[in-house]
């Protein structure tokens, strides 16, 4: 979800308390998927749109093992996720949700790889020593 203005409080708080609800009810593993409920996975951010109908949860199973598997299964599932997270939330409507992996820990790992690049570290240890 791109939009043009940076997110609101309210989205922020109702996103992060969604994050909330959602790593709990991972955690108890009641989903009646088998592979949701033995896998753990972790929430790692929310976006709301700003009339906080829609909301994308962006999520990372450990090691990132069988994550695309587990993102189908918790699009096949959301209706559940939506129902649980409706029980908790406390606003008036509960987002439609829908999952995405995260992939900035792969942006991480670009990054480290480029900055451990033999060429990379000659060029900042000259840097450094100008």
């Amino acid at each position: 979800m791109k939009y043009s203005k940076p997110p609101s409080q309210r989205q922020l708080r109702v996103a992060e308390e969604v994050r909330h609800i959602l790593a709990e009810v991972f955690k108890r593993g009641t989903s009646g998927s088998a592979l949701l409920d033995c896998s753990s996975i972790m929430v790692t951010e929310v976006r709301l749109s700003p009339d906080l109908r829609n909301g994308t949860a962006f999520v990372m199973s450990l090691g990132g093992l069988k994550l695309d598997e587990i993102i189908e299964e918790l699009q096949a599932h959301r209706n559940y996720f939506s129902h649980e997270v409706a029980q908790r939330l406390t606003t008036k409507m509960t987002p439609r949700l829908n999952f995405k992996p995260d992939e900035s820990f792969d942006e991480v790992q670009k990054i480290g790889d480029l900055l451990r690049n033999p060429k990379v570290v000659r060029d900042l240890q000259r840097a450094e020593d100008e």
